[in-house]
Order: C-alpha cells, then structure tokens, then sequence
C-alpha cells in the first residue's frame, strides 16, 4: 500500500493515493467546501452514499476508485476516506469538534452523533452489514467517535440514505470553525497536527 498527501490550510484540502492488491483508490476531499462531487466508482449505491455524504457535509470529493469486490472496494474507499478525514483535519486546526443530526427519509428516522476528537470509537446501527462496516472503517481510520441510530424505519435503502444524509450534516456541524474562544475540552484546546 502507498500512500501519498498534500495540504492546503484553510479548506482542509487533502489528495491520498492508496493502492493494494485488491483495490486503487485516487481521492481528493475539501472539508471546507460546497459539496461538490466528483466520483468515478463502480458501485453504483456507494457513488450515490458518498455524493450523498459530499452535499450534506458540504465537502468537495473527488474520487476515482477500483476493486475486485464491493467488499473490498467499499472497505477502502472508507478507509481512504477517514485517512483523508483526519489529514484534513490537521490541516484546519480547530474545529467545533462536536455534531449530531436527525434527519428523516420517508419511513426512516435516523440519529447520528459524532466527536472529531482522537478516540476512535463507532456504534453503528444499520440494516446492511457493509453500510455499518463503511462508517465503522471511516470512524476508526478517521479516528473520531461516531453514533448511529435508526430510530424508525422498515425500507433498509431509506435507512441507509438517512444515515449517510444524517453523518453529512453531524459532520458539516462538527466542521465550522469554533463558535468562542472557550475550549472545546476540559483538557484544553483540542489541536491535530
């Protein structure tokens, strides 16, 4: 696996290459952006989750990923994903640190809750086990705490959407710059880098 970074302060702008032998992933991530995406992915639910996550986050992604199974592929682009995450975030500085969102889609109610500070923790509750797996990767590789919840819902499409809409907007939270000067720990400021 290599892998490679460039930053640029202000926009927590990242590029990472990762490549192995079961997949090749080429991603670009603004975590300050507008919510552009860019995505060359095989998978068609995965490109549709990750626009998804892009929008609500207002991220600008730009990806071009392979695999030799939605296994595999899914697992990296979230790992590349979570790298890209964290590198952005030692880029920015101080964020806000905390989000949480409850977004509905239909029949589903979905919470999510998170905290960019490093403990690296997910409690994900989803009806497909590669859709818990993806935010799982993404929380441990980004190392941030990550909470979802289906609070209702009995179409599984729309329970997934919500939670990835619902991540999106936590994270967009979780994001902005601080609101005081007041620490965002009771350790003190909380700086990556």
């Amino acid at each position: 696996m290599s892998e490679m970074s460039k930053r640029e302060r202000g926009s927590g702008r990242v590029k990472l290459e990762r490549e192995t032998r079961e997949t090749q992933i080429k991603l670009e991530l603004a975590l300050r952006g507008s919510g552009r995406a860019s995505l060359d992915v095989e998978l068609f639910f995965l490109r549709h989750m990750l626009e998804t996550l892009a929008v609500h986050a207002r991220l600008d992604l730009k990806l071009n990923a392979r695999g030799d199974d939605e296994h595999h592929l899914v697992e990296d682009v979230a790992l590349a994903l979570g790298a890209a995450l964290r590198r952005g975030l030692d880029a920015l500085g101080s964020v806000e640190r905390f989000g949480h969102a409850v977004v509905p889609m239909d029949d589903a109610l979905v919470l999510v809750a998170l905290d960019l500070v490093e403990r690296p923790y997910a409690q994900i509750e989803l009806p497909y086990s590669i859709w818990a797996h993806f935010l799982r990767s993404l929380a441990l590789e980004g190392r941030f705490t990550l909470h979802v919840r289906k609070l209702a819902g009995c179409d599984e499409h729309h329970v997934v959407e919500a939670a990835f809409k619902a991540l999106g907007r936590a994270l967009r939270a979780a994001l902005r710059p601080p609101s005081s000067a007041a620490p965002s720990s009771t350790k003190g400021e909380v700086r990556w880098g």
